[in-house]
C-alpha cells in the first residue's frame, strides 16, 4: 500500500488520523455475512502485489493457510514502493530496498518465499500495464489461481494491477480472484456498486490473526511517521480495517 492520492474517481483525502475513512465496525457484519471461500482444491497460487505490503494486508492469512497445506505460492511485487513518504534524507532507492526487505521478512513469518520483484515504477503502473500483463502471464497456467488487487480498489496502481491480472488470467485460462485494500477505507457496506454478490470470506482463527499482525509489524517504514507532525502510511484506522477476523476475495 502506498499513500499517493486515491483514484481520481474517488473524492476522498488520504487516510490519516484526522481523516480515518469508513469506521472498521461498519464492516464487521458485512464481512461476517459473506459466504465462505472454498480453496481446498487449489494447487498453485500467484499473488500480484502493487506495493510491498499489499500481499500481506490483503490476503496474508489465506496465503499462510495455503503454504501450510503445501500449496506453492508465488508473490509478484510489481513495484518496490518507492513513491511512499520517506524520512528526510532518504532516496527513493533506499526506501525501495527497505520496503522490499520488510516484505521478505513478513512473507517469511507467514511461511512464504521471498517475493519476485518486477521493478515497475511506483505510482505509474498504468503506463506499463501492457508490460505487466505479459509479466504476470508468464507465471500463470490453467492450474494456477491468480490473486490480485480489485480493479475498482480506488488506487491507480491497484486498479492497474487488477486489470492486468484479469487480462493475463483470461489469456491463459487461469482463475482470478481479487482482494480489496483501499476500498475498505473509502467504500461503504451499503454501496450498490460494491462487490458483495461476488465476494467471499476466509475466516482467520485467533492465532492466525496474531501471526498476520506480526507480519504486518515488519513494515516499520509504513507504520512509523516519516517525520515530525506527519502521519504514518498505515495509521491505526487502516490497520483496524485490514488486520481482521476475515479476509475477503472477489470473483
Amino acid at each position: 500500500m502506498t499513500a499517493e492520492q486515491p483514484h481520481s474517481l474517488v473524492d476522498v483525502p488520504p487516510v490519516t488520523e484526522a481523516h480515518p475513512g469508513t469506521p472498521a465496525e461498519c464492516w464487521r457484519g458485512w464481512r461476517e455475512g459473506l459466504p465462505e471461500l472454498s480453496y481446498a482444491d487449489w494447487r498453485r497460487v500467484v499473488v500480484v502485489a502493487p506495493h510491498p505490503d499489499d500481499e500481506i494486508l490483503g490476503v496474508g492469512g489465506l496465503l499462510h493457510l495455503l503454504a501450510r497445506s503445501g500449496v506453492p505460492v508465488t508473490v509478484l511485487a510489481v513495484t518496490d514502493g518507492t513513491a511512499a513518504p520517506a524520512p528526510a534524507g532518504w532516496s527513493a532507492q533506499e526506501l525501495g530496498v527497505r520496503r522490499s526487505a520488510e516484505s521478505e521478512r513478513a512473507c517469511a513469518l507467514l511461511g512464504l518465499p521471498a517475493p519476485l520483484r518486477l521493478g515497475l515504477q511506483d505510482g505509474a503502473v498504468t503506463a506499463d500495464e501492457a508490460v505487466l500483463v505479459e509479466l504476470i502471464a508468464g507465471h500463470l497456467d490453467e492450474q494456477t489461481i491468480c490473486l490480485s488487487t480489485w480493479p475498482q480498489d480506488g488506487h491507480p496502481d491497484h486498479d492497474a494491477c487488477g486489470r492486468a491480472a484479469a487480462r493475463a488470467a483470461a489469456g491463459v485460462g487461469a482463475r482470478l480472484l481479487s482482494y480489496p485494500v483501499w476500498w475498505w477505507h473509502w467504500g461503504r457496506p451499503d454501496d450498490p456498486t460494491g462487490p458483495r454478490p461476488a465476494a467471499r470470506r476466509v475466516a482467520l482463527p485467533a492465532d492466525l490473526q496474531q501471526l498476520k499482525a506480526e507480519a504486518v509489524a515488519a513494515f516499520t517504514s509504513q507504520l512509523e511517521p516519516p517525520g515530525p507532525g506527519r502521519d504514518p502510511v498505515l495509521p491505526r484506522p487502516v490497520l483496524d480495517r485490514l488486520v481482521t477476523a476475515e479476509e475477503v476475495l472477489i470473483e
